[in-house]
């Protein structure tokens, strides 16, 4: 399994090349199907469901078509949305089931220049109880000049016993702009269950032309959880970007954040980095605190009226 996750992650990056969309017209798509592919068999390696997702947007006449989708394995996209015109709404769909232990999970998003781009998920993605191996899901999000990708999933939720390795990484150019929050639930705190076994990578690195806006890595493991240094015992976790952000942004976030009861929160400047911070007992809060500051900032920093996804609703 591992040697095979490897090969399927080391595959030539090919959806950021431009001359493949050359040969796009309208809002077509040009999908390939990896003939290794056993999604609609059912089937999965020994050690678990083994898939990759390249999706690639690019600006087409008046709005940005999903012009290249390349898959293997369970991992999709529904039909492309146009709530909002030019804006590009794409549901994201998981394996049937959740994610296992064994199971490794690759996706890669091009947002090609002048695209505009909001991705998000149908439901929260549930990773469950592994009997040995980890699962692993990467994601890289690369960003041209004059593109927006908003990256908006809703909860990941790891189950007691789960062992995951999440990694997310952002490339932007200059004139690139992003909108993107992670939210972690430990457990199910509304119904009283902990994580009181399993252990969890989290990883986020965001760059710049190369150069690192933000880099993360949080180990928890039912020990570590409770030290102060840490999650201090709270069983949520969330973090919201914003880039490129100002000063009346901070201010926005801030203003928001004292309006509510939450307490736990905060946001920061990172030079033209927007970090909002969630630490508490509810995914949730988390979840609504996202929203409203993704509403109050989505006009003054990525020149678009708010226009939420209807599935948030359901």
């Amino acid at each position: 399994m591992k040697s095979e996750a490897d090969a399927l992650y080391n595959e030539k990056y090919t959806i950021g090349n431009t001359a493949t969309f050359q040969a796009a017209r309208g809002c077509s798509t040009n999908e390939h199907v990896d003939s290794r592919d056993t999604s609609a068999t059912g089937e999965s390696s020994a050690s678990g469901w083994l898939a990759r997702l390249e999706l690639g947007f690019t600006r087409q006449a008046e709005r940005t078509c999903l012009s290249e989708r390349r898959r293997h394995g369970p991992l999709s996209v529904q039909r492309p949305f146009y709530p909002e015109g030019e804006v590009c709404h794409v549901y994201l769909l998981h394996p049937p089931g959740g994610v296992v232990g064994g199971d490794a999970l690759f996706l890669d998003v091009y947002a090609a220049p002048g695209s505009q781009v909001l991705v998000t998920t149908p439901g929260a993605t549930k990773f469950y109880r592994s009997t040995g191996a980890h699962a692993l899901q990467s994601q890289r999000l690369g960003v041209e000049a004059g593109a927006t990708l908003e990256w908006l999933p809703q909860d990941n939720i790891f189950f007691p016993g789960a062992k995951v390795r999440l990694q997310t990484r952002v490339e932007l150019a200059h004139g690139a702009r992003l909108a993107l929050w992670e939210n972690h639930s430990l457990g199910r705190p509304a119904n009283d269950e902990g994580f009181d076994a399993g252990v969890l990578e989290l990883e986020l690195d965001v760059r710049l032309e190369g150069k690192p806006l933000l880099l993360e890595k949080l180990r928890v493991a039912p020990g570590t959880r409770h030290y102060s240094s840490g999650l201090r015992s709270y069983p949520v976790v969330a973090t919201q970007l914003f880039y490129p952000a100002n000063e009346a942004a901070l201010t926005a976030a801030r203003e928001e954040i004292g309006s509510r009861k939450e307490s736990r929160a905060a946001a920061t400047l990172l030079d033209d980095l927007l970090v909002v911070r969630y630490l508490g007992t509810s995914s949730e809060a988390a979840r609504l605190l996202f929203i409203a500051i993704w509403e109050n900032l989505r006009e003054p920093l990525l020149e678009r009226r708010p226009s939420p996804p209807r599935i948030w609703a359901t």
